[in-house]
């Protein structure tokens, strides 16, 4: 007899439609698996033969098959136990149910019979739902969030026996997951009013909260890069229910856990991290750290100290917000749509230009430092903003600073402007440029000034476009609906800083 089930393969975060084929005869006992399986997945056939034996399902004079197609596509991991298991019982006359092909099935077996969630079990899921599957049967994962994605009705099970009987008719218990509106915005991230002056970098900053605008920081040790850093994610809007999904895939993807939480992602690698870390790759290639901060900030403190090969990897995905893997066998894309912000010092003693100490670098020393950050590279952040350590006794007497709160809510309010904008959740700095100017055009006066400057200043087109992006998102801060003059002079003085 020969059995047909429909499950879900994954190549990175793009999922494909696989079908376990299963044919049984008369015969020797033999169980067998093709169809490019990795290790995990010939183990399987011990996990189902005693699966289904404690279930009372014996396989003895039996010769069992099972081809996973494509049969060109490598095949990985635990979660397809579950559609093989059901396709043998099938072939076998036990289990007389005729299923569609947009009824899929995923999750791993125990011994006794019982369903278990495994990693990357979000993924295929989202891509079940991009793929047209109607109907998903699965574990119930206490650690995923609630999983609402209409069309897609997907049916909990526990136990191999909860799914046979609600495939012969019978009920199953329904799962339900208590979410807890608290849990939201439970990691706690540096406010910003804990940070005593930096006025205009904090103005910055929420500049690039606004627009994901990249952002340089630069001055001597103890002037307050790290802390603008570390609070940046605090005025970050909260991720919607499609970003968080997406976020939890990639961190499943790569076995690493992520909070319960809305909050966008901050990751924060040591400079002595690989290229494969940061990047992402291994043989089976998994997402690295600007995957893990996808739709949140990557913060690299000291980046200078990182190195040159592992920084000029990062042009692609600041350019694309996509990352590609390519190995032998398979070339895999991962998204990395972050934004990025990087801190070092202005020479290798860190206090040249300071007022307060001496610095002991020549110039050539100055210089051969600064080149760490190759041109191209430079030219990606939007922002450069040069630090000074704070007059303590002057800041006391000024104003109390601002939440993060209060900077968090304008930032929604400017990305909510350009939402109805664009017509899409994109924001200024990765909108195609000529949508841009299509929806934000300059005036005549504008247009000259920009270009009797970028022949004075000799700049490329990149700064011209860096300007215009930066112009525009002041100016939605502003909520002005056209791109100001003034917004083009303050784009320029943060870009030139």
């Amino acid at each position: 007899m020969w059995a047909k089930v429909t499950s879900i393969g994954l190549k990175g975060m793009e999922g494909y439609r696989m079908h376990v084929e299963v044919g049984s005869y008369v015969g020797n006992d033999s169980f067998k698996i093709v169809g490019l399986p990795d290790a995990a997945v010939k183990e399987s056939k011990e996990r189902i033969i005693a699966a289904l034996r404690t279930l009372g399902y014996h396989l003895s004079g039996q010769k069992i098959i099972i081809n996973l197609s494509p049969a060109d596509q490598k095949k990985y991991g635990s979660m397809f136990d579950f559609p093989m298991a059901i396709a043998v019982l099938q072939s076998l006359h036990e289990l007389e149910v005729i299923l569609p092909e947009d009824t899929g099935f995923l999750g791993s077996l125990s011994l006794d019979g019982s369903i278990q969630p495994v990693e990357g079990m979000l993924p295929a899921v989202l891509a079940a739902k991009r793929l047209g599957i109607q109907k998903l049967y699965m574990p119930f994962d206490k650690e995923l969030p609630v999983l609402d994605l209409q069309p897609l009705e997907i049916i909990y099970v526990s136990s191999l026996q909860d799914a046979i009987g609600h495939l012969s008719g019978q009920s199953v218990p329904p799962f339900y997951k208590k979410q807890e509106t608290e849990k939201y915005r439970s990691i706690v991230y540096l406010d910003m009013d804990q940070i005593i002056g930096h006025k205009a970098a904090k103005h910055a900053l929420e500049i690039a909260a606004a627009g994901e605008h990249h952002v340089l920081l630069t001055g001597p040790p103890g002037c307050g890069k790290s802390m603008l850093a570390e609070s940046f994610p605090s005025i970050l809007p909260s991720l919607s229910k499609e970003s968080l999904l997406e976020v939890i895939s990639l961190h499943q993807l790569s076995q690493n856990s992520f909070p319960h939480s809305n909050l966008p992602p901050f990751r924060n690698p040591h400079h002595s991290a690989s290229g494969v870390s940061i990047i992402g790759g291994g043989q089976y290639p998994k997402p690295g750290e600007i995957s893990l901060a996808h739709h949140g900030v990557l913060f690299l403190d000291e980046i200078g100290e990182f190195s040159k090969k592992t920084l000029d990897m990062l042009r692609q995905p600041l350019e694309n917000g996509l990352i590609m893997i390519s190995r032998t066998h398979a070339t895999i894309t991962y998204p990395a749509s972050f934004i990025l912000i990087a801190a070092m010092n202005p020479c290798p003693c860190g206090y040249e230009g300071s007022t307060t100490h001496y610095c002991t670098c020549s110039k050539k020393q100055v210089l051969a430092y600064q080149n760490r950050l190759s041109g191209p590279l430079r030219d990606r952040f939007d922002i450069n903003l040069s630090l000074r350590p704070i007059d303590f006794n002057a800041a006391a007497h000024k104003k109390e600073e601002e939440s993060s709160k209060i900077v968090r809510e304008r930032v929604e309010q400017a990305r909510n402007r350009q939402y109805d904008r664009y017509g899409m959740e994109v924001c200024n700095s990765r909108i195609p440029y000529e949508i841009l100017l299509c929806k934000s055009p300059l005036t005549d006066t504008q247009h000259s000034t920009l270009q009797r400057l970028a022949i004075k200043k000799s700049w490329s087109n990149r700064i011209q476009i860096k300007i215009i992006r930066l112009a525009r998102t002041i100016s939605d801060l502003q909520a002005s609906p056209t791109i100001t003059d003034q917004s083009i002079w303050e784009a320029i003085e943060l870009n030139e800083v």
